[in-house]
């Protein structure tokens, strides 16, 4: 499995060779080390740790600064389950992955923590149209109308109701985003469509 850790930058578009346009987003992946390997028989389970971006190292707790001691400090670590295929199944402690990892072409799937909204309610969280403006309404256009009642569940709320509350700031996946060109100067991907969070948001590309 293709996988690479980024920062996602500004959307723009791009051009290709017949004049047709895409839109674009930048997402800058610094390499990134490997910083261990877990297999099947120690583990449980056959996986690769990577660690990305830097930090200072007195920011570091102990058993991390440990776990790090011959790679040096990183700023994020996640992980990555190996699926016996590409070329992440031959990694070893220390290796470094950058985005020539991944050719022009390649179809991935993004994943990012997406924009924070506050408490919205039904119509932005969930879709609903709102009640009708005629027949005496002037304060109920965006309300949610009825939640059901004691006949349905016993006077109680039905779990999984759609009601307003707290939106974004969950971990969401697009996928099906193909990467429309890398720069291995400045170790930036140009990916179509849009990607969830806001610029600066820690993305997971996986091909």
């Amino acid at each position: 499995m293709k996988f690479m850790l980024g920062v996602k930058g500004r959307m723009t578009q791009i051009f290709d060779d017949k004049g047709t346009v895409s839109a674009v987003t930048i997402i800058t992946a610094t390499p990134m080390k490997v910083t261990q390997v877990k297999t099947a028989e120690k583990d449980g389970y056959s996986a690769v740790q990577v660690g990305a971006g830097s930090r200072k190292e007195k920011n570091l707790s102990a058993p991390v600064k440990g776990h790090l001691k011959d790679i040096g400090p990183v700023r994020f670590i996640r992980e990555v389950r190996l699926t016996g295929q590409g070329t992440d199944e031959a990694a070893e402690r220390g290796t470094t992955i950058d985005v020539s990892s991944f050719t022009e072409g390649d179809v991935v799937a993004v994943s990012a923590i997406s924009k924070g909204k506050g408490f919205q309610g039904v119509v932005k969280r969930h879709g609903f149209k709102g009640g009708p403006r005629s027949h005496g309404q002037k304060n109920k256009e965006r309300a949610p109308g009825s939640i059901g009642g004691g006949g349905r569940a016993g006077g109680r709320v039905v779990k999984g109701m759609r009601m307003a509350g707290r939106m974004g700031g969950d971990r969401i996946t697009v996928k099906n985003l193909k990467v429309l060109k890398i720069d291995a100067s400045t170790n930036t991907l140009m990916i179509s469509g849009a990607v969830p969070g806001r610029p600066g948001t820690l993305v997971e590309i996986r091909g």
